[in-house]
């Protein structure tokens, strides 16, 4: 009576940590998008102020943001290329090297972070709630890039820095080589899903 007891109460353990045990959160890959030409509406949290902006990629270092709100930023439009950025608010523009601004500028964090990652064949990270972090760190301090089950940018986060970016209805654009603005639209990120 003792084995069988024993037996059933191995057998009932065993049955039980297989059936409950969480799957390893190893680390995962995705094929990577973010090297291709993307547009996408972005809300931007940095410590109190929330600012809604369509933000564009165009290639490696060619990125631009065009701010919706809040009042006090509406309307300018930031452009990073060769080095420089150049402001934009109802026809005034200046353009000052991407050195001269401080090390915490929230678009230049994320430049970094998803240019860097867009040099690499696939993205290696953790998998969380169907989406793909990637940890890394940068200068003004640590980071988590977040992309969706197709390799886009969905979030882009620096905790410390209390820096949140979230985009939604990332759309693929085409460039052309001579250009640094997108020709056509080619296909929605969120097709299909």
């Amino acid at each position: 009576m003792k084995r069988l007891f024993t037996s059933v109460f191995f057998i009932v353990m065993v049955f039980c940590l297989t059936s409950c045990s969480a799957p390893m959160s190893g680390r995962t890959t995705r094929e990577n998008h973010l090297a291709c030409a993307f547009t996408a509406p972005a809300t931007i949290t940095l410590d109190k102020l929330t600012a809604e902006a369509s933000i564009t990629r165009y290639g490696d270092g060619e990125w631009t943001a065009e701010f919706a709100s809040p009042n006090t930023l509406s309307g300018v439009k930031l452009t990073f290329s060769d080095g420089n950025v150049c402001a934009d608010y109802k026809g005034l523009s200046f353009s000052v090297p991407k050195s001269a601004l401080p090390v915490k500028a929230m678009m230049l964090e994320l430049i970094e972070a998803v240019d860097s990652n867009a040099r690499e064949n696939e993205l290696r990270g953790s998998e969380k709630d169907g989406m793909l972090e990637i940890k890394g760190s940068l200068e003004a301090g640590d980071y988590i890039l977040t992309v969706d089950g197709k390799g886009n940018i969905s979030g882009f986060e620096m905790p410390n820095n209390l820096l949140s970016i979230s985009f939604k209805d990332v759309m693929t654009v085409e460039v052309r080589p001579e250009e640094t603005a997108p020709a056509t639209e080619a296909s929605s990120a969120s097709e299909g899903e």
